[in-house]
């Protein structure tokens, strides 16, 4: 049995997205605003179309107006920028999403960059990436977000903790370490190149492991006590069965740490709520009314 707490990502999420439909009913009642969400799919990619399907489904139950456009693989870049741009100027979308990975020839930077970063609610454009890093008003990328939530909700206050982040890519690993910042943490991002990256991992009260590949970061490498956050969702075969296991080896960290994620079921939830949450805050600030207060 293992002895750390484990956070359920799923019943957080569960929680979060029936507030967001409480918020989402408040504000169409008092300002009119109904929160829109469009999704670009580019391709046939089997799993991007299932993430979009729930994405979909997600943002009709929580009372939001949600449109995809699907285009083929060999779409050109200029007919997905018009679309951008076309959904730039729609009144009635809020939210922007493009869903990646893009074909190999259509440029990512330049489809990202077209996106309004008012409407950009996966947080990646350079110009919320600067205002996240400068501690201004920020549309976030979705999984750092929900990992934020699910510690504060757990720690309460981070001020003062040593947080240790392995990985440092644009998705998670950068904003992650903007974000734990911003709560006064102490931030180590830690990567291939760190030297003895276990001595490193060990001094962490938060172990974010964002690196994507199984199971290396081993028990050993947890602090005890430690709260760990496992944003790794890899398909591996063992005893010739198909399998999802994080960044982190569960059973080892889990005998150590104080509480710790799953996968599945710990961040890979709370990615789709926090969408909706995004889509939440970029409605209210394009319509300049608050955020509704709900229970």
């Amino acid at each position: 049995m293992s002895e750390a707490a484990i956070i359920d990502g799923k019943a957080f999420a569960a929680n979060l997205r029936a507030k967001i439909g409480r918020e989402v009913a408040a504000l169409k009642e008092s300002s009119g605003v109904i929160p829109g969400l469009a999704v670009v799919l580019v391709g046939e990619d089997p799993a991007s179309q299932v993430y979009v399907r729930n994405k979909g489904k997600s943002t009709v139950e929580a009372g939001m107006h949600s449109v995809e456009f699907r285009m083929d693989d060999d779409v050109s870049q200029d007919v997905v920028l018009a679309k951008v741009i076309e959904l730039n100027n729609d009144d009635t979308i809020d939210g922007i999403l493009v869903q990646l990975p893009l074909p190999s020839h259509i440029d990512t930077d330049a489809v990202l960059a077209a996106i309004d970063p008012a409407k950009d609610v996966d947080g990646f454009h350079v110009i919320n990436v600067g205002r996240l890093s400068t501690g201004q008003d920020a549309l976030v990328p979705c999984t750092p977000v929900g990992c934020i939530m699910m510690l504060k909700d757990r720690l309460g206050d981070l001020s003062g903790l040593d947080a240790v982040i392995v990985g440092r890519s644009n998705i998670v690993g950068k904003p992650m370490a903007q974000l734990l910042l911003a709560e006064h943490c102490t931030v180590t991002v830690a990567h291939s190149r760190t030297k003895d990256l276990p001595a490193v991992c060990r001094r962490a009260d938060i172990l974010v492991a964002a690196v994507g590949r199984p199971e290396m970061v081993r028990g050993d490498w947890v602090k005890p006590g430690a709260t760990v956050i496992d944003v790794g969702i890899n398909r591996i075969e063992r005893d010739g069965k198909n399998k999802l296991v994080g960044d982190v080896a569960f059973d080892e960290a889990a005998a150590v740490a104080g509480a710790i994620t799953p996968v599945p079921g710990g961040v890979g939830p709370m990615t789709i709520a926090c969408l909706l949450h995004n889509t939440v805050t970029a409605a209210c600030r394009r319509h300049g009314v608050a955020r509704p207060e709900v229970d």
